[in-house]
């Protein structure tokens, strides 16, 4: 069901892109603990390149940090786990947010109705979001297993899409 100029565009989109995973968590200490960081990893380097993956804490400044050492670094893809909940702990959607420069709505609408169809009402609690970032795309994630994978089922084949579009 895609158009023609969807079509035109991934035909002439790269699949040499290169990603970064961010994981925010207080309680997993360690990346081996980190089980959503590890799965996005093994999806991404399955198809593309990953530059970097880092654990850390819930914390506004760290996020910021690593997401800037990533822009810096020509990363194309910023994806982040963690934090995008309700707990007065949870800032990495108030986070990014800040920084995006152009929201890309639809990919929180979809992830939750692809939520709200696997666990129902409680999707409600998402608060996944994405955006652009100084030529980067930013997908903020929640830090369930499940809903990674339920999010990058949305993405992952877009990737050198959103690419294609952001580097123009």
């Amino acid at each position: 069901m895609k158009s023609e100029t969807s079509k035109q565009h991934q035909d002439e989109s790269s699949d040499d892109i290169t990603c970064g995973v961010i994981t925010l968590s207080d309680s997993r200490k360690s990346k081996k603990a980190d089980l959503s960081g590890e799965y996005i990893s093994n999806e991404i380097e399955a198809r593309y390149t990953l530059k970097g993956r880092i654990l850390i804490p819930d914390e506004k400044d760290a996020l910021i940090d690593a997401i800037e050492k990533m822009v810096s670094d020509n990363t194309d893809v910023i994806l982040t786990t963690g934090g995008t909940g309700l707990d007065s702990r949870d800032i990495t959607v108030e986070t990014v947010e800040s920084l995006f420069e152009k929201k890309l709505d639809g990919f929180g609408e979809i992830f939750r109705m692809k939520s709200y169809e696997e666990i129902g009402s409680a999707a409600l609690l998402s608060r996944a979001t994405a955006g652009i970032y100084k030529k980067s795309i930013i997908f903020s994630m929640p830090g369930s297993p499940n809903a990674v994978k339920t999010a990058l089922d949305i993405i992952i084949d877009e990737l050198p899409h959103f690419v294609h579009h952001i580097k123009r």
